[in-house]
């Protein structure tokens, strides 16, 4: 039985680049190999979404205290930084594999003209950053009520009556 896949060069593309910046972080590492594996920088993934009142980010930063994480707005960009430390615990652990990234990161989004900035919110729930942006007044839809008829109709009807 053949199977039949789709290539896709850049999937092969971004796998090579993975293994390079792998290659040159453990190789050219200002600390040894095993410290790299702890103390690299990443990026968490986020969710934006809109709806007509607000734009909405979720942005995953499991594992990090509320007070490493800092949420600010400048010259209309929306910045997230922090950090999850790596806990060294007092009995010495023997690690064989270490997965979960460690260090900082920073995640910044020019923010769309519609947010009003001054009307902010965020919240820190189950390793969830939730960060609701409220969008301006003149930004949020408006309903237009469409009248059956013409002004130009009425004033006719009207001006023949009076002649």
């Amino acid at each position: 039985m053949t199977v039949i896949t789709r290539w896709d060069p850049f999937r092969e593309f971004s796998t090579l680049q993975d293994r390079m910046n792998r290659l040159f972080r453990e190789s050219y590492g200002p600390e040894g190999r095993e410290e790299s594996l702890t103390t690299t920088s990443f990026a968490p993934p986020v969710d934006v979404y809109e709806d007509e009142h607000n734009v909405t980010l979720k942005i995953e930063v499991p594992g990090i205290d509320e007070k490493d994480i800092d949420v600010r707005i400048e010259n209309n960009v929306l910045t997230v930084h922090g950090e999850r430390k790596f806990e060294k615990e007092e009995k010495e652990e023997n690690y064989r594999r270490i997965e979960r990234q460690y260090g900082t990161f920073t995640r910044s989004f020019t923010l769309p003209n519609t947010v009003d900035a001054e009307k902010v919110n965020a919240d820190y729930d189950k390793g969830v950053l939730k960060i609701t942006l409220a969008k301006k007044a003149e930004a949020k839809p408006k309903q237009i009520k469409v009248n059956v008829g013409s002004d130009k109709t009425l004033d006719a009807k009207s001006t023949g009556k009076a002649a």
